[in-house]
């Protein structure tokens, strides 16, 4: 029989809830209030809230100097090509690691885990001479295969841990009908773990779309993503924090978007199992 919970502990929690998710989202309610500020209230002290000459100049200005479109299809491109092609890599591999695990899969399996504790600075170098002798500096090839090795690791961590919730004995009975390896994955694993796969995706689509170290290193203006169109309001001459604020609100606004609307799906599979 469930605990009842007081009126008051209730409250608490909410309260407390609500102001946690502010504290949270005020660095990103600062930033879009900014881009609708003149420089000089962007630079007021003591900081203007919301009351202030709003205006739409920043954004008109953001749009004039930059192509915003080119840079959004690139970061379109790069975070759904990296994401899909670490899918096609992980779900194999999470199936292998589930279902037939070896000797080595725990070892394996932190092994992955270890490469994201390297300072990407590390590797850039020998990635970079390495992209510059084939010729994939600025490329969206180039960027979409650093971007899925980079994320691959959690990928496959992610469905690893989906995979082992579900039963065994479902996959043998398909067997004993006769489904063959490639069925047995397509037809019966995937759409029992739509939840997490699909928690998998929108979580590492976000992660590609905010990567800025590799975009930054690797591209000038062609493969050029959201993060360099961020980048490119830093200039030696200062900070124009409203013009900066303006271009970051318009780099964050469609992930924000996808991820409001996309919520239900991204807490369900993010607690796939957790429930028994």
């Amino acid at each position: 029989m469930a605990r009842a919970v007081s009126v008051q502990r209730r409250t608490f929690t909410t309260v407390a809830a609500w102001a946690i998710g502010f504290l949270i989202f005020f660095p990103i309610l600062w930033m879009v209030l900014t881009s609708f500020k003149t420089e000089l209230d962007a630079f007021s002290t003591p900081p203007k809230f919301l009351f202030f000459d709003w205006t739409l100049e920043n954004f008109g200005i953001v749009q004039e100097r930059s192509n915003y479109l080119k840079f959004a299809g690139n970061s379109i491109i790069l975070s759904l090509g990296s994401t899909l092609l670490g899918l096609l890599l992980a779900v194999p591999a999470a199936w292998a690691m589930a279902f037939a695990p070896g000797k080595r899969t725990k070892d394996l399996l932190m092994w992955m885990l270890s490469t994201k504790m390297m300072p990407p600075v590390g590797a850039l170098i020998p990635i970079y001479l390495i992209f510059k002798e084939i010729g994939l500096l600025d490329s969206r090839g180039g960027l979409i295969v650093v971007l899925f090795l980079l994320n691959l690791p959690i990928i496959v961590w992610m469905l690893f841990t989906y995979f082992k919730e579900i039963p065994g004995e479902i996959l043998e009975a398909s067997r004993m009908d006769g489904a063959t390896l490639w069925r047995e994955i397509v037809y019966v694993l995937t759409p029992m773990a739509v939840p997490g796969i699909a928690s998998t995706l929108l979580l590492n689509f976000i992660l590609a779309w905010n990567e800025a170290f590799w975009t930054l290193n690797l591209t000038t203006t062609e493969a050029a993503p959201l993060t360099a169109f961020i980048a490119s309001y830093s200039s030696p001459e200062g900070l124009f924090w409203a013009k900066l604020s303006a271009a970051s609100t318009m780099a964050v606004a469609p992930i924000l978007i996808l991820g409001w609307f996309c919520q239900r799906q991204l807490v369900r599979g993010l607690t796939f199992g957790a429930v028994k």
